[in-house]
């Protein structure tokens, strides 16, 4: 055996933070399947990876967060006292019921159908305008000058960032994404973390007086009246919520256009299509999501002892990791080849915003975004080029996938 089939066959499974699995996760994934369906990691939790038991454990109730005993298991009991921890223990995300229902109950109304539909005039025009800055340049990335703009004004839209504190939320740092990695943080980076966590904070803190003073019609004001009432939300979970709906309303919409722009200039025949067919620019969000996920995967604890999950018994308050972008490739679910990129593949239904009560809120405003934005691309930029498709930059994280820059000309 050569010395480099010897590492390949000695290396772990799942290693997600090296550059190999960064740059492309789905041999790794597609090796899991196969291998070890339900695999322990180093750090002793419970790897899932196939569509079946992914799609079972996130709507199976004996599965919840438990986000304090977990963190404790992983850091020991003091890990609570570092506010970064602290915040996400409050997250709705990081709920169970009764407090996920509660939490969830307050903002779920900003995002029905009508209210998320009635938004595509806004996100058209903040595509256009942005696309308006750039055209004369002849070159932008496609990162930060585009995919990062529209997310992250509709998300200061609708919790009411006034327009003359925006400028600092477009040029913020995108570094926030390892908190939510399986892998361990390091001291230094939930340092890090907290920093970052205390910055946003001391804002948020002032954009509620703010709304206290004069309310208007956004979701911060909405929340601020729901923690003025008292019985439905502390200061504590409004602050951690705020900056978590920030945090999510923006960070997955950026990575699902960049991972999509790249996946179709990777696939020239399906670029081609898209631009000759427009139509089809919903049933290709739905593939960009099946085809490489913005999340990769969801975390659960076992709320009891499970008997049998795909033959392994899983002790009541383990971990279990759902592998959301393997079981978007699960060739059980999409036979007819799950690497390629086709959008016109019938039948695609992602698990890419997760499942049962903790289903992303903000799904379908997530898709009108994409959809927009990249059909709005290709009309208005139809000879735009990437500089490098085939060795882009991805950002050193799993669990968030996505570009840290994409350089394109025309």
């Amino acid at each position: 055996m050569s010395e480099h089939a010897e590492a390949k066959a000695t290396a772990p499974l799942f290693n997600p933070l090296s550059p190999d699995f960064i740059r492309d996760p789905y041999p790794h994934y597609d090796l899991l399947r196969r291998v070890d369906p339900v695999h322990i990691t180093p750090h002793g939790m419970y790897l899932v990876s196939r569509h079946a038991e992914v799609s079972g454990v996130v709507r199976d109730k004996r599965f919840g967060k438990d986000f304090v005993e977990r963190s404790t298991r992983r850091y020991g009991p003091k890990i609570m006292d570092e506010p970064i921890f602290r915040s996400m223990s409050h997250w709705m995300l990081q709920q169970d019921p009764p407090d996920h229902t509660r939490l969830r109950g307050l903002v779920v109304k900003a995002f029905t159908a009508r209210r998320v539909e009635d938004m595509r005039p806004r996100i058209q025009e903040i595509v256009d305008q942005t696309l308006d800055r750039v055209i004369p340049n002849g070159h932008m990335d496609l990162i930060e000058d585009f995919a990062f703009r529209l997310p992250v004004t509709i998300i200061c839209d609708m919790l009411g960032i006034p327009e003359e504190h925006r400028e600092v939320f477009y040029t913020g740092s995108r570094d926030g994404g390892r908190i939510l990695d399986p892998v361990p943080l390091s001291p230094q980076e939930i340092a890090n973390g907290n920093a970052t966590y205390m910055m946003s904070q001391m804002y948020f803190q002032q954009l509620f007086e703010l709304r206290r003073k004069q309310p208007g019609d956004d979701l911060t004001t909405q929340l601020v009246q729901a923690e003025e009432d008292g019985s439905k939300l502390t200061n504590e979970e409004l602050t951690s919520n705020i900056i978590l709906l920030f945090g999510a309303g923006h960070e997955t919409t950026v990575n699902l256009i960049g991972n999509g722009l790249l996946a179709l200039h990777r696939n020239p025949d399906q670029l081609a299509l898209l631009k000759a067919k427009p139509e089809l620019i919903t049933n290709a969000i739905e593939e960009f999501l099946r085809y490489d996920s913005s999340v990769q995967m969801t975390g659960r604890v076992a709320l009891e002892d499970i008997d049998d999950l795909a033959g392994k018994k899983i002790p009541k308050g383990e971990s279990v990791l759902c592998l959301l972008g393997s079981a978007n490739r699960d060739p059980a679910v999409y036979p007819d080849s799950p690497d390629r990129l086709d959008i016109t593949r019938p039948n695609v239904r992602p698990l890419s915003f997760g499942g049962g009560i903790h289903f992303c809120l903000g799904a379908q405003l997530a898709r009108i975004e994409a959809e927009v934005a990249i059909s709005t691309l290709l009309r208005r930029l139809p000879e735009l080029r990437l500089d490098d498709a085939e060795n882009p930059e991805w950002r050193p994280t799993f669990v968030l996938r996505g570009l840290k820059r994409l350089p394109a000309s025309w």
